[in-house]
């Protein structure tokens, strides 16, 4: 028996579509190998381009039907030279996440045992741990809605005891289901800044009541400050952290800069409900229609859909997919064929797709 799923698909803006549209038939070829899943996929219009043209960056009737979606696969979205009226950037991925109350924002790092890393990694050691942000609250809470004035500008952070609750459990559960497949070593770590903020010790408070739950995993905090430094010095170490909207969005850049860039960091922003999946780079528009822009962070991000829609539904040739899925993207990324220019190759960005095809059989 085939199980259809319904994914609503944003194509973006700038190098979106490019990415989009080899991904999209990547998903479909695996889905046929596979037989036992499927696909409808529905483009549905939003992000700057398209509130240029209408006033909309995200219309109600594309909100309606992402809503009722089984995942939603989104690409790169916003222009730098299209904002609104205040400056701030046409963002409907942040739109979609409050929308939604998609509060977990992970953003895995991986690099395998002797792959291609701006650090000096030890012999036969790789990186493999997952940063579990916070995407709801946070510094983020007022985004578009601070008080700015001619002598001052003030932004809200906010942290809640009812997000907190969801975010740890979620976090300790993902820890949980690493360490049964061997990837991880159960090992959950706070980030955050308790030792200066009323609002990081309550962050911290919660976390604590969590892990009093699981008692066969390890938790423990690390100050912000100090998880940037040991994410250069010792990234092997950790498993999976957890913390506020904007440490998370930083510490997620410097976990791609360890993948070698952001073409190689894909995301997920997960509720309780919907979830949306997307790369963690911009919209380039500065390459756009070159076919020059890398795929594979798109690419990854659809491995995770497979992987949260397998586990979900019980489909475990999804769950199967996504690791083929990256495994070879760390074949091609590995062997440097068939890549795209800002890995030191010459493909395309339809080229380089193809090959993670090949490399799957289909």
């Amino acid at each position: 028996m085939t199980v259809k799923f319904t994914i609503a698909v944003f194509e973006g803006d700038g190098i979106g579509p490019e990415i989009t549209a080899p991904t999209v038939a990547l998903l479909d070829a695996l889905a046929d190998s596979a037989g036992t899943y499927s696909f409808d996929f529905q483009p549905l219009p939003a992000g700057a381009a398209h509130y240029a043209k209408t006033g909309e960056s995200l219309p109600a009737s594309s909100l309606q039907a992402a809503r009722k979606a089984d995942a939603i696969l989104l690409s790169a979205m916003g222009l730098p030279d299209v904002r609104y009226p205040d400056g701030t950037e046409i963002s409907p991925q942040i739109e979609l996440r409050k929308a939604f109350d998609l509060f977990a924002g992970v953003r895995p790092v991986r690099v395998p045992p002797g792959g291609e890393t701006p650090l000096k990694l030890p012999e036969g050691t790789g990186i493999d741990f997952v940063l579990v942000r916070e995407s709801t609250e946070g510094l983020f809470h007022t985004q578009g809605q601070g008080e700015v004035t001619e002598d001052e500008a003030r932004e809200t952070l906010l942290i809640t005891k009812a997000t907190c609750e969801k975010l740890f459990a979620f976090t300790f559960k993902l820890a949980n289901e690493r360490k049964a497949q061997g990837r991880g070593t159960g090992r959950v770590t706070c980030v955050d800044k308790a030792n200066v903020f009323r609002a990081f010790a309550f962050f911290r408070k919660h976390f604590d009541a969590e892990a009093a739950k699981h008692p066969g995993l390890t938790a423990d905090h690390a100050y912000v400050d100090a998880t940037a430094l040991w994410m250069v010095q010792k990234p092997w170490e950790f498993d999976v952290l957890v913390t506020e909207n904007m440490f998370g969005d930083i510490l997620s850049d410097l976990g791609a800069g360890l993948m070698g860039g952001l073409g190689l960091a894909p995301s997920a922003d997960i509720g309780l409900h919907q979830a949306v999946f997307q790369p963690c780079h911009g919209s380039a528009p500065d390459i756009a229609g070159q076919a020059r822009a890398n795929p594979f962070a798109m690419i990854l991000s659809a491995a995770m859909m497979l992987d949260w829609l397998g586990l979900k539904h019980g489909v475990e040739a999804m769950s199967r997919d996504a690791t083929r899925l990256r495994q070879a993207v760390d074949i091609q990324v590995a062997t440097r064929t068939d890549v795209t220019a800002d890995l030191g190759g010459s493909a395309s960005t339809a080229q380089a797709a193809q090959a993670i095809g090949k490399l799957l059989g289909c």
